[in-house]
């Protein structure tokens, strides 16, 4: 009878090694659980990880540098969902880019193009973190800086042919890296920023994405799946423009969420032709939120205009306290007031009021906007707008005429007119935090529109 010998051999693990608790994985689940794509949401899982590792390093060597990752990426789960990397952490004055590697056994190292290229994302530093999940432990490897990694892109030479991948990461050789972390301490410590000098930020980035609205319009709806990767519907003019504009990748991010949990919910979402018709008009009510200077209401407070009031002829009607004597358009105005509050709207006393004149498709209408600070103890930063569509003269709307009210997130409100009543005015009101725009439209049936600039609120003088 023979017996099996059998002997497991154990790869020690280096002193190095940081181990993870319980807190630092219970962290990374719940950031990489508002992921909704679940291959993006593991890599979003390890990159938490790896910060976790990268701190737990730092503190150990030279607690008084610490880690802030209030602005990184992966603190803003739009972005964690599009680049797969952590980049925009701060360590004193540097910025830093962390990469997730499963092995230092690995030849190359796969970089995003997204933190090489695209300005407001490239750090001082290129930091490498091996993560061992199932160990759940890792070690800070290596690191790099930009400076060193453009000399390295331009010894490589043939790179963009071919180590740069269809899914714009760059495959950059392991030995490109220095290999001892402890010296990065070092130059954290010593080296001023301006030692490694960073790529500029084009001032013309709303420029750009004024030129590409047509564009983004019929593409940022292919985006709807979580499934569906950045690469494969934009080029990279394109996705460079829509990372450079939160408000863009939010509105991405936004709209995965809302399909995979139709998905989850076995939920059947309406006419395919109508949804995709209302992201278009989301888009183009979003981009035209982001590049059109915006009406400042806030200073009506003042009883003053800003330029934009001022070049597009908006009147401010005097205040409800010191109206004494009604007069059209006041005297108008007054009674669509009184009609809303037996309806239950309620408008604060110290509102202030003003209207535009304009014309949709040869027909003339008239908007009227009402805005007040409307703070309270739970919400202190919190405005509102009441807006009323009508004619400049008794009459009734057209029957195909529509209000409608968007924001950053999308639509908030798209009312028409009820054809079973005679109305002479739409209403609507919103409100939102300071930093909160909105856009207004009136169109008719037929695609003709008409969208006025965004409406801000600023009291500050």
């Amino acid at each position: 009878m023979s017996t099996l010998l059998m002997s497991t051999h154990f790869e020690p693990l280096p002193i190095e090694t940081i181990y993870l608790d319980s807190e630092d994985i219970s962290r990374a689940v719940e950031v990489s659980n508002k992921i909704p794509n679940y291959s993006r949401q593991w890599q979003t899982y390890l990159n938490a990880l790896t910060l976790c590792i990268f701190e737990k390093w730092l503190e150990e060597r030279y607690n008084t540098l610490t880690v802030d990752w209030e602005e990184s990426t992966i603190n803003k789960p739009a972005l964690a969902n599009l680049i797969p990397a952590t980049t925009n952490l701060k360590v004193g004055e540097f910025k830093i880019c962390l990469i997730t590697i499963p092995s230092i056994f690995e030849e190359q190292v796969s970089l995003s193009k997204i933190v090489v290229d695209i300005p407001e994302f490239v750090p001082y530093f290129y930091v490498l973190v091996e993560v061992l999940e199932e160990q759940e432990c890792g070690c800070v490897r290596g690191f790099l800086s930009y400076s060193k990694l453009l000399e390295n892109l331009e010894n490589i030479g043939t790179i963009e042919k071919n180590s740069l991948q269809t899914d714009w990461n760059y495959q950059i050789p392991l030995t490109c890296f220095e290999n001892n972390p402890n010296n990065l301490l070092l130059y954290l410590r010593a080296l001023e920023p301006t030692a490694i000098s960073l790529p500029a930020i084009p001032s013309d980035r709303r420029e750009i994405l004024a030129a590409m609205e047509s564009e983004f319009v019929k593409l940022l709806p292919n985006l709807r799946s979580p499934e569906t990767e950045f690469w494969q519907v934009l080029n990279w003019e394109q996705a460079t423009a829509v990372l450079t504009n939160i408000e863009l990748v939010d509105w991405i991010y936004n709209l995965q969420i809302q399909t995979r949990n139709h998905q989850t919910q076995n939920n059947q979402t309406q006419n395919h032709q109508t949804h995709n018709l209302e992201l278009n008009t989301s888009v183009r009510d979003l981009i035209q939120l982001l590049v059109q200077p915006a009406i400042n209401v806030g200073r009506w407070l003042w009883d003053e205009l800003d330029e934009v009031g001022e070049q597009l002829s908006w009147t401010l009607l005097p205040s409800f306290a010191s109206a004494t004597a009604f007069r059209s358009p006041l005297e108008e105005f007054e009674a669509i007031k009184l009609q809303l509050e037996t309806q239950g709207i309620e408008i604060s006393s110290v509102a202030r009021s003003g209207y535009h004149d304009f014309v949709l498709a040869g027909i003339p209408l008239r908007l009227y906007a009402v805005t007040w600070n409307s703070s309270t103890e739970n919400e202190p930063s919190s405005w509102s707008l009441l807006l009323i569509l009508g004619t400049p003269v008794p009459d009734t709307l057209p029957e195909n005429l529509k209000l409608r009210v968007s924001d950053q997130t999308g639509i908030l409100v798209e009312q028409g007119v009820n054809p079973e009543q005679v109305e002479s005015y739409l209403y609507t009101c919103v409100a939102g935090n300071w930093n909160e725009k909105f856009i207004v439209t009136a169109s008719l049936s037929n695609g003709v529109e008409v969208t006025l600039p965004p409406f801000a609120f600023d009291i500050r003088r």
